[in-house]
């Protein structure tokens, strides 16, 4: 199903350029959804909310907070859910509605769905990799001044004497620029931009 890969650091960490804090994630669907809302342009920020209070008590929520255009959402990931009886169920739901979160379910189905879980999968095995500011600055500025543009039409318009394909991936990485990646597999069509 989700295979948990070995990470460099604390391996229960999760971090991208979209986390407020490193995040508590050692269910790989967890991990996994981590990874698609990072690469997700709806999504602005992700945060973590350890517990809340209801009433006088303090109740453990681990809430993945996801905040996006429309609003703060309770990342749920469905498999990675943990199993609470009915009265931890209801002081988990009170809390998050004390927090002013919104559930935002996602299942084995959605993390699994292609095109997206490929393309993800492929731009975030770039993640982390350096790019020079001078390469930097060529990409974002062709895309400033002229874009969005299709892949392959970016990919030719940038002059660098090698491949520029893993530094576009870096850049969506780190949030600089977005990637169409629900409609088709990556390739020379698929519509880049800046980060808005």
């Amino acid at each position: 199903m989700f295979v948990r890969k070995p990470r460099k650091g604390h391996p229960d960490l999760f971090v991208s350029a979209k986390t407020l804090a490193p995040i508590p994630a050692r269910h790989p669907a967890l991990r996994a959804a981590l990874v698609q809302a990072s690469l997700d342009p709806q999504v602005r920020t992700i945060g973590f909310a350890a517990s809340a209070h209801v009433a006088s008590v303090q109740v453990e929520t681990n809430a993945v907070v996801v905040a996006r255009d429309i609003g703060r959402f309770h990342l749920d990931v469905v498999p990675a859910r943990p199993l609470r009886d009915l009265e931890e169920e209801g002081l988990f739901q009170l809390a998050l509605r004390e927090l002013a979160l919104e559930p935002f379910p996602i299942t084995t189905e959605d993390l699994k769905a292609e095109p997206r879980r490929s393309n993800v999968d492929l731009v975030w095995s770039y993640n982390g990799r350096p790019v020079s500011l001078d390469l930097r600055m060529r990409i974002l500025g062709i895309l400033i001044d002229d874009g969005p543009f299709t892949l392959g039409h970016l990919l030719k318009s940038i002059r660098s004497d090698r491949d520029p394909t893993a530094a576009v991936m870096s850049l969506a990485c780190s949030n600089l620029i977005e990637l169409d990646l629900t409609s088709q597999p990556i390739g020379p069509a698929t519509m880049v931009k800046t980060r808005t």
